[in-house]
C-alpha cells in the first residue's frame, strides 16, 4: 500500500507539472481541466495476503505473504510486479461494497471527479452530486467549446454518445439529474441505475480468484439486489425483498440497454477470455513462420503455448566471432520464455511467474555458420497449468532434456510482447541479458507449430460456449 501511495503522489506531481505549464502559458482560467480520480474501485486482485506479482492473480494463483519476503527490498522497483491484500481494497473503497471487476457495485466503479474551469464556471469549490457516468466527459467536452457532434468523420459516419453532457451542473448545484439511466456489466455481473434506484446482481465469483466457477445459467440463475441510492448512497440496505415490482422494473430495463449498447451475449468467464481471445489475429491456426525480426506483437496475436505441446525451431547464421542474442521470447520478467544464444551456447529459459525458473542448455557454443535450434515441449494435459516435457535440440541431436511440474496457466503479462530477434519488453532472467540483446547473426526463420489445447472435457465445453457467446 506505501507504493501505491507512492504512485498516487508521483500521479499528483505530474498532474502538477501540467498544471503550471499552463499557468505559465496563461491559459489555466481559461482551461476545462477534468480529472478523473481513479478508473475503477480499488483492486482485490492481491489476494488476501498481497503479491509481488501481479501475473499470478491473472492466472488464478493466490500470493502468499512468505513469497514477498525476498522481494522486500525490490518494493516499488521495476524487480516487482506488487499488488496490495484484500483488506486494503476494501479501505480503499470504504464506505462502498466491492472492489475492482464487481461492475454490480459503486466499490468497483465509482471514482471521484474534478472540474476546474475558473473563467467557465462561476461556482467555486462546490460539490456536485447529480448522476454522471465517464460517458458523459466527451459530451461535455463538445458542450463547452460549442461544437456539434460529428455525424461522419473521414466519411465514417460516427455512433452517436451514449452520454450527455453535465455542463448544466456547473452553476446549479440543485438541477435535476440528466443521465438517468445506467447499465453496468463485467464478466456478467450486472446492475441497473435509473432514477435514482440500483438493481445489482449479487457477485458470483470473488475479484482476486479468476478460476472460481461462474453460474452455469449467468442470465437466470443469479441473484439480484435492490438499492434507493437516492437515500441510500452507499448501497448498504438491500431492499429488493421490500420493493419486487420495482426491482422487476430494473431487470427488465437492464436487458433494453444491454441490447441497445451490445452488451449481449453476457459471458461470465474470466480465465477462458485469455484463453481464446477475441478479436485474435492468430485464432484457428496451429503454424506460424516469421522470416525476419518483428517485435512488438501482443497478446491474442501471438503463437499461444499455454496449455499445449509446441515446438519452436529457429534457422540462424552464428558469426564468426559467436552468437549472442535473442531469437524468440515472449512476456519476461515477471512470467514468459525465451530461447537465445549465450556465448554462442543455446538456452532455452521458462520463467513461471517468477516463482521458478527453468533452464536448458546446450554444452557446447555453436560453431560459425548455420545451425537448427529447436525445442518441443510434450505438454502433461489434459488440464490447464500442467507441466511437460522440454527437449533442446541442436541440429537434430539432443542438447539438453527436462520436465517440469507446472506452467503458467492464463497469461504470461499484459504489458510484454512476442519478439522475434530481439527483445523489446523486460528480460526473463536478468541474469542472462539485459534488453534489447539483438541477436548479432543472421535469424533466417523461426517456425512455431502448435498442437491443440488440452483442457479437460468441461474446460473444453466451457471453452466452446465462450467461443459461440463471443462469436
Amino acid at each position: 500500500m506505501e507504493v501505491y501511495a507512492g504512485f498516487a503522489e508521483h500521479t499528483d506531481h505530474e498532474v502538477g507539472r501540467l498544471v503550471t505549464a499552463l499557468e505559465e502559458m496563461g491559459e489555466l482560467d481559461n482551461t476545462l481541466f477534468l480529472y478523473v480520480v481513479g478508473d475503477n474501485g480499488a483492486s482485490a486482485e492481491g489476494g488476501p495476503e498481497g503479491s509481488y506479482n501481479e501475473m499470478m492473480a491473472l492466472n488464478g494463483i493466490p500470493g502468499k505473504a512468505d513469497q514477498m519476503m525476498n522481494h522486500i527490498d525490490d518494493w516499488g522497483s521495476p524487480n516487482t510486479f506488487p499488488h496490495y491484500a484484500i483488506g486494503w481494497a476494501h479501505a480503499g473503497n470504504t464506505p462502498f461494497q466491492w472492489t475492482k471487476q464487481i461492475a454490480s457495485h459503486f466499490g468497483g466503479t465509482r471514482n471521484g471527479l474534478v472540474v476546474h474551469w475558473p473563467n467557465g464556471i462561476k461556482a467555486k469549490g462546490e460539490i456536485r452530486s447529480q448522476f454522471t457516468h465517464v460517458t458523459d466527459i466527451a459530451p461535455t467536452i463538445m458542450d463547452a467549446a460549442g461544437l456539434p457532434f460529428p455525424r461522419s468523420v473521414n466519411g465514417t459516419e460516427q455512433i452517436p454518445f451514449s452520454g450527455v453532457s453535465f455542463m448544466f451542473s456547473f452553476d446549479d448545484a440543485k438541477a435535476a439529474d440528466r443521465h438517468t439511466t445506467q447499465y453496468f456489466e463485467m464478466f456478467g455481473m450486472r446492475a441497473l441505475y435509473h432514477e435514482g434506484w440500483m438493481a445489482s446482481t449479487t457477485p458470483f465469483r470473488a475479484p482476486w480468484n479468476i478460476t472460481d466457477p461462474t453460474p452455469k445459467d449467468v442470465v437466470n440463475g443469479v441473484k439480484w439486489e435492490l438499492y434507493n441510492v437516492a437515500k441510500d448512497w452507499t448501497q448498504f440496505d438491500d431492499v429488493a425483498a421490500a420493493n419486487p415490482v420495482k426491482l422487476k422494473e430494473l431487470q427488465d430495463l437492464f436487458w433494453v440497454e444491454a441490447q441497445k449498447y451490445q452488451v449481449l451475449p453476457l459471458d461470465g468467464s474470466v480465465a477462458l477470455r485469455f484463453l481464446v481471445q477475441r478479436p485474435s489475429g492468430t485464432a484457428g491456426r496451429s503454424e506460424f513462420h516469421y522470416t525476419k525480426p518483428v517485435t512488438g506483437i501482443l497478446p491474442g496475436n501471438e503463437p499461444s503455448i499455454f496449455n499445449k505441446s509446441y515446438v519452436i525451431t529457429a534457422e540462424v547464421t552464428v558469426p564468426a566471432d559467436g552468437g549472442n542474442g535473442v531469437l524468440v521470447t515472449d512476456g519476461g520478467r515477471f512470467g514468459g520464455y525465451g530461447l537465445y544464444l549465450l556465448k554462442g551456447k543455446p538456452v532455452f529459459l521458462y520463467n513461471l511467474l517468477s516463482l521458478k525458473r527453468f533452464r536448458w542448455e546446450g554444452a557446447q557454443a555453436l560453431t560459425p555458420g548455420k545451425h537448427v535450434i529447436t525445442f518441443s515441449f510434450k505438454y502433461a494435459g489434459p488440464g490447464v497449468g500442467k507441466g511437460g516435457t522440454g527437449v533442446l535440440s541442436v541440429d537434430g541431436k539432443e542438447a539438453a532434456r527436462q520436465t517440469i511440474p507446472n506452467t503458467v496457466p492464463v497469461t504470461f503479462g499484459v504489458d510484454e510482447s512476442f519478439d522475434i530477434g530481439s527483445d523489446t519488453g523486460t528480460s526473463v532472467e536478468d541474469k542472462d541479458y539485459q534488453p534489447p540483446f539483438a541477436f548479432n547473426g543472421t535469424l533466417s526463420k523461426v517456425t512455431v507449430k502448435l498442437e491443440p489445447v488440452q483442457m479437460s472435457p468441461e474446460q473444453q465445453k466451457a471453452a466452446q460456449d465462450t467461443v459461440g457467446k463471443r462469436d
